[in-house]
């Protein structure tokens, strides 16, 4: 497996959050965002090529995930804002 460029890793980084704002619950919300960031600062020193590759397919598989989860989650989310979302 090819170790994938700076900017595939930087794209899914953006992938990632970008999907972390569908989340219409804001504790949800806030958790895949600081996961994300996270993950990202645990895996910013692996320089072995495979370790690269591997961490970058578990975050295309997250990335997945999180896709459907936020599709699922805004099926059944409750219409009441969360007290952190009020003015």
């Amino acid at each position: 497996m090819a170790s994938p460029s700076r900017g595939e890793v930087l794209t899914l980084f953006r992938s990632l959050l970008k999907t972390a704002r569908q989340f219409p619950d804001y504790n949800i919300r806030e958790y895949t965002k600081r996961r994300t960031i996270d993950a990202f600062q645990q895996n910013k020193d692996l320089s072995d090529p495979s370790k690269v590759a591997a961490a970058f397919s578990e975050g295309r598989s997250q990335l997945e995930v999180a896709k459907r989860q936020a599709i699922v989650y805004s099926l059944y989310a409750p219409k009441v804002k969360s007290v952190m979302e009020l003015n």
